[in-house]
């Protein structure tokens, strides 16, 4: 906030300082007792929880010099980063370039062309290392952009420490530590890695649980460490078909897997039960945050992360003929 103290200098600076909600109607669904909060990240300026990243990540190398005035950022996404990053680049004067696979949806795809960035669209069905995929794509584009800066949101630690040092204290100065679980889909793993860490230094009894989709190669590994072969699912901006750096297996206790059906119900019930307009990834983990908590008494309270809002899936998600095709209606 400016000294003036009724202005923000930029967009970027309303990031975050998001409220905990409570269910009601969903919990009452569920045959839940215990107290189900969650925290809607849809409410930061470009949509998602990825704001927080991406300004912590952008800020950190401005100040270490790899981000000069004026130059071009990179990165591959599911949408929210872009978003995320595409609206960090508006707002301070940098361009911004984008690879983003093919089974994202419009809205995402056309939201970072309405902040002004490139966008390369890459195919989903090719493993990670292939040179099509869009990983391998954002980091040819690099290579081939002079003095561009790639954030690489799946392998860079920042990714962790941003919500480590800023969604993790919010979270626990609004609860003042008092709550048993804490629930997060797992995508990059940043979010649920840093918070977690924040939280078990504070509370190892803390329980901390993630939603992943199944295809994803997530469950499995944490459960035996075992490989997957991965295959494609529906739900966006969860899971994933590589292992990241940006994941701490160690601080997360229990994961439990999600089918794509489940994820839109739930979702479109947080919607029409909550008035809570949360993305398919949204529905993902309160459907297992809601699953877990029938199993807790009264007296507990479970914190859950929505990443994004159900506006970026109005095709998909929250489209009845959509949602028909694929069997999930």
């Amino acid at each position: 906030m400016d000294n003036n103290n009724y202005y923000l200098n930029s967009i970027t600076d309303a990031v975050g300082d998001i409220p905990l909600i409570k269910l009601n109607r969903m919990a009452e669904k569920y045959g839940v007792k215990a107290t189900v909060l969650v925290k809607p990240e849809y409410m930061n300026p470009s949509g998602s929880v990825k704001d927080r990243m991406a300004a912590y990540i952008l800020n950190q190398a401005i100040e270490r010099g790899e981000l000069k005035p004026g130059g071009t950022i990179v990165e591959g996404t599911s949408g929210n980063t872009g978003a995320a990053v595409a609206m960090f680049a508006a707002a301070h004067g940098y361009k911004a370039i984008f690879t983003i696979p093919d089974k994202m949806s419009d809205e995402k795809v056309n939201a970072l062309k309405a902040f002004g960035a490139e966008v390369h669209i890459c195919p989903t069905t090719v493993p990670a290392e292939s040179p099509e995929s869009y990983y391998e794509t954002a980091k040819r584009i690099h290579r081939e952009t002079p003095g561009s800066y790639y954030i690489g949101q799946y392998f860079n630690l920042d990714n962790i420490e941003a919500h480590y040092n800023i969604t993790g204290p919010e979270l626990w100065k609004q609860t003042d530590g008092k709550f048993d679980v804490f629930v997060g889909g797992i995508g990059t793993g940043g979010t649920v890695s840093g918070v977690a860490r924040y939280i078990k230094e504070r509370n190892k009894s803390i329980e901390i649980i993630g939603a992943d989709p199944i295809g994803s190669v997530y469950y499995n590994y944490h459960k035996d460490q075992t490989m997957i072969e991965p295959h494609t699912y529906f739900v966006e901006g969860i899971g994933e078909d590589m292992l990241c750096p940006t994941i701490y297996f160690s601080v997360i206790d229990k994961v439990y897997q999600v089918t794509d059906k489940e994820s839109f119900l739930a979702c479109r019930d947080l919607t029409r039960l909550e008035g809570i307009f949360g993305g398919g990834s949204c529905g993902a983990a309160v459907h297992v945050a809601l699953n877990y908590a029938k199993t807790l008494d009264k007296d507990k309270v479970i914190v859950v992360i929505l990443p994004d809002g159900g506006v970026k899936y109005m095709s998909k998600v929250f489209n009845d003929d959509w949602m028909k095709e694929k069997g999930f209606l």
